[in-house]
């Protein structure tokens, strides 16, 4: 068993659509970012690679790549699943935090974790999301954005203590 933890964070900004955990949240300022900005999908995508010690997303997916400019993270979410799977590892559960003022994460949450379950091919009950405030603290109670903290538990499908070749 491995643990990964990833974070991410996206300012706002206007003209774009908001997607958080590959769902559409609609009548809300989107997020800044190479790709289409999902702040969940990129943590998550980072606490599956580091457990795994794969790198991170930037690494796999960098911003001055144009062929993942306005990309859509869930596809980038499959491709950290293969990655996991080519080093014979398996996500047992991802733990997501969604730190913002708005939009209210709560009404959004059981269509992100069934997005991200089917993305990943594990099952929605293995993934947690929850919303939280800053209670008005900082740039992110200012509304100026979203901060995401992930953590993912992995373990090896082949048994021992790593699946990578020595």
């Amino acid at each position: 068993m491995r643990i990964g933890t990833g974070y991410d964070s996206h300012r706002f900004e206007e003209g774009r659509e908001l997607v958080l955990g590959g769902v559409y949240i609609p009548d809300h300022a989107g997020l800044s970012g190479h790709s289409d900005g999902d702040a969940v999908a990129h943590a998550i995508i980072d606490a599956m690679l580091g457990a795994a010690a794969a790198g991170n997303v930037g690494s796999h997916f960098p911003s001055h790549d144009d062929e993942w400019k306005d990309a859509d993270s869930m596809d980038l979410l499959a491709r950290a699943a293969q990655i996991l799977e080519a080093r014979e590892y398996r996500v047992v559960n991802v733990d997501v935090a969604v730190i913002c003022e708005s939009p209210n994460i709560g009404p959004h949450a059981e269509a992100m974790r069934r997005r991200i379950g089917e993305v990943m091919r594990i099952s929605s009950t293995s993934i947690s999301i929850k919303g939280k405030s800053n209670d008005g603290m900082g740039w992110i109670g200012a509304g100026e954005g979203i901060a995401v903290h992930a953590v993912a538990l992995i373990e090896s499908r082949v048994g021992g203590a790593s699946a990578e070749p020595v």
